[in-house]
Parts: C-alpha cells; structure tokens; sequence
C-alpha cells in the first residue's frame, strides 16, 4: 500500500503545547523514496517571544508580528498532510502543538504519527545519543539553518531516509503506522486510517455492524488506543468482532468517572449482543429488614428469585453474600446492634448473642433492652442501607474542553445524572444543574459501585456538598 510522509517541524514560544503557540512550521512531503512537496512558514503566535527562545532560534517578535495568524495557515496544513503520516523528530512534540493549535480553533486534528527518534533507536542501535544534533553529526548531514523549522525537517527528512532504507526500517515503519494491528484481522470494512481518525482521548466508542446495530460498546481513557487494542487481539472475542463490526463512533466525555457511567447505562438500555457479561451485572444477594413478634427491626441476607424479591422490603443489592454480611457486620458494630437480628448469627431465641459477650449489643435478643432504643439504632443502619451516598453532593471532573467540566449529581443518596458546565461556574444554584442534566440517569447497584469507587480515590474528583433545598 502507498503512504504518504508528512514531515514536520515547529518552533515555539515556549515548551508547553496548551501554554506556548507556534511560531514556525515546515513540511516536507514525502511518498517513501524521494521529496515530493515542501512548505513553510513564519505563524504569529500572538503572544511575546521571550528572549532566551529568540536567541536558540533567530525568530524575532518583529518577525512574527508581519506573519499569518494559524487560522490563516490552518487550512494549508490540513491539506500538506492530509492522508499522510505525521513524521517527527520527538513526535509527540510537535503533534501535540498542531493538535492543540486546531483545538484552540474549534476542530480535532488527527493524524497517524510517526517518531524518528523511536525509529533510528531501533534503526541504528549503540548509538549514544538520538536527539537530532547527535544524528546530525553521526550521518555527516549538511544543515543550513539549525533550530529553523525548515532547517531541522530537512534534517530529520535525512535521518527518515535512512531509516526506510536500512535493512529494519521499513518494516518497523510499517508495524508502528499500524499501531500493532495486523490488517488481515481489522473487519472487512474498517480501515487503519478510521481507526486512526478516532480521538485520543476519554469517552465511550460503539462497534456497529453492517445493518448498523450496536454490537460493542467500551469505554477507554485513549478511545483511539483501546479499539486498536481490540484488533490487535487474536483472541476468541476478538475473533467475533472481526467477523462482526463494520463501522465504529464514539461519544468524547473528558471525565473516566462520567464515561463508566454513561457505558454501565448504554449497555442496560441498548443491548449489544457482544456485551453480553456486561449486559446485565447481577446482583442476587439483597439486604432486607423485617419487625420480628416483639418488635425489633431485624435484617437479614438472602438470595430471593424474581417472585420472592417482590415481597421483600429491599434496602440494597450485592454481587456477593459476603459484600452484604460485610456491610451489616460494619453497622452492627458502629451501632451495637444484635448480630441474631442483623442476619449474623443463627441462635436460640430469648438467648442473647455473641455479640452480647463482646459487649457490641446491648442485649435486645435476650429482651434486655427496650424495642423503642433498640429500634432507634437500627432506623439509623435502615438510612445507611438504604443511601449508599448519604449526603447531596456534586462530583466535579474534568470536560471535554479545558473551558468546562462535567458535573455528576448526587441527591436523596441517589445518582441522578451527570452534564457538563462552564469551568468557572461557582456551583452554588443546584436548580440550574438539575435543569442542565439532559437527562435523568437510572441510580442502581453497579453506579453507585462506581462512584464510590472514585470517591475512595482521594483526588479522583472534587467534591461539592450540598444541603437539600
């Protein structure tokens, strides 16, 4: 298959793509054995050059204020490497500038990337260095203008010519374009290049079939790298996705937290057929509570089918009988309550439990202690049960842009939804997020499994607490 180089280098104001902007940029276009196109420009990065950046490079401010503007060369650049690999001295670099340049201006730039310096490592082992003044020297390359963006991707256009003909490095170039996808295994009708096409980023991707029906849905923190992971498999799974995904979207979240979400609940409403194990996440063991003859607020742990469960007054589900005997032995402890009554301990009515002995109970399973104070303790294990959050609150976590953040509500112990908000919003009228949330968002076990999680994990997510209104 013909390819296509785009090979590039910038200068900057500084070493930070979402801080610095770029001031110069070149390309030399290249089809794999000889130059076919080159270009270059100054670009005004409207902002100040500082001294020590003029002094490496020889840019000027006087010289970049008479320069176009990035949106003014934008779309010169999207057409120079457009259908080409993105090939550069430290690729992640320049990459990361172009990317964000296109950011600042509303659009997602993507290109399959290339690093010269991973490259000549393999290429040329035992060098002892691979930054480029050091292949500079190695190759006895000529070099007119050094830290100029042109000067440098002449250079680096060298160094590439090198690799692509050296005994390993057509094949490597190869294997790293294909981001160890061997394209025997992609379906029939999906390409590297849309593979290549899918964000970098946080958010849920869906596999589609040929009638256009979801087969797939996952989530990934680097949506790009998880679905070239899926065809890099050789795995039965991945084995029927070859056979049965034809095409692949995505929903960009910024936030993992939201992104766990939003798949748990687009795989409970629209049932792929390859998300079978996660279809339904079951949840069979139940807390349930009951007044026994005299009185006392009892729970118990069982494991009800569809028409028992009916008839139990339910307070929370677990994927395992431990998980729920660990909770109620942590409320029975906290609260002193009966271990007999709290589903812990099979014992003798009228005879008190082990609990008793340790002094955790206070003795309502032998009758020494009054319905009324005993039942005023369970009432509280009853809230804890029954509000896994016990506190309104919003989880803040990063957007999709750096301008805004997405923003999950907790209220009445419930997940209710998440949206997204400008970044600078203070938080303070809850009736204006609620009115924000496109949605409501089914609150079950599996969410607040989730969220917990995230909670535990303290710098995870900002938390902003709340009182009911």
């Amino acid at each position: 298959m013909e390819r296509k180089y785009a090979i590039i280098d910038i200068e900057t104001t500084g070493g930070k793509a979402t801080r610095d902007r770029i001031t110069e940029i070149a390309i030399v276009v290249h089809d794999g054995e000889k130059v076919i196109d080159q270009w270059e420009t100054l670009v005004n990065p409207e902002c100040y050059i500082p001294y020590g950046i003029t002094q490496l490079t020889g840019i000027t401010q006087d010289m970049v204020n008479r320069a176009p503007k990035f949106y003014e060369v934008a779309k010169t650049i999207v057409e120079k490497t457009e259908g080409a690999i993105f090939v550069a001295h430290n690729v992640r670099f320049d990459y990361s500038f172009v990317k964000e340049e296109f950011r600042r201006l509303g659009f997602t730039y993507t290109r399959k990337q290339l690093c010269t310096v991973r490259l000549s490592r393999q290429a040329f082992p035992g060098l002892r260095s691979y930054g480029l003044d050091s292949l500079i020297r190695h190759f006895n390359i000529h070099i007119s203008s050094r830290h100029r963006a042109m000067g440098d991707t002449l250079a680096t256009t060298e160094v590439f010519e090198k690799i692509i003909s050296s005994e390993y490095g057509a094949k490597e170039v190869t294997s790293m374009i294909n981001l160890g996808i061997k394209e025997s295994l992609l379906p029939s009708n999906l390409s590297l290049e849309k593979i290549h096409e899918l964000p970098e980023t946080c958010g849920v991707y869906y596999f589609h079939d040929q009638h256009n029906q979801l087969a797939y849905i996952g989530k990934s923190i680097n949506i790009q790298k998880r679905v070239a992971e899926h065809f890099a498999d050789v795995s039965e799974k991945a084995r029927k996705m070859q056979q049965q995904v034809y095409d692949v979207s995505y929903e960009e979240t910024g936030s993992e937290l939201v992104a766990l979400l939003l798949e748990s609940h687009e795989i409970k409403t629209k049932r792929p057929y390859l998300n079978q194990a996660q279809r339904v996440r079951y949840f069979p063991y139940v807390i349930h509570t009951f007044q026994n003859e005299q009185g006392y607020i009892c729970f118990d742990v069982v494991q009800p089918n569809t028409k028992e469960r009916k008839q139990l007054n339910v307070l929370s589900e677990y994927s395992k009988v431990h998980h729920a005997k660990g909770k109620l032995n942590v409320l029975a402890k906290k609260l002193e309550l009966c271990a007999r009554y709290s589903g812990l301990e099979q014992t003798v009515a009228k005879k008190v439990c082990f609990n008793y002995h340790l002094k955790q109970c206070r003795g309502a399973c032998g009758e020494l202690e009054s319905v009324e104070a005993y039942n005023e303790r369970a009432t509280l294990a009853l809230g804890h049960l029954t509000n896994v959050f016990e506190e309104d609150m919003l989880l803040i976590d990063r957007g999709r842009s750096k301008d805004e953040s997405a923003v999950i509500l907790i209220e009445n112990g419930e997940y209710q939804g998440f949206t997204y908000l400008d970044k600078n919003d203070t938080y303070t009228s809850l009736d204006n997020i609620k009115s924000s949330l496109p949605k409501r968002y089914e609150s079950n076990p599996e969410v607040k499994r989730i969220i917990r999680r995230f909670l535990e994990e303290k710098g995870k997510v900002r938390v902003v607490k709340f009182k009911p209104e």
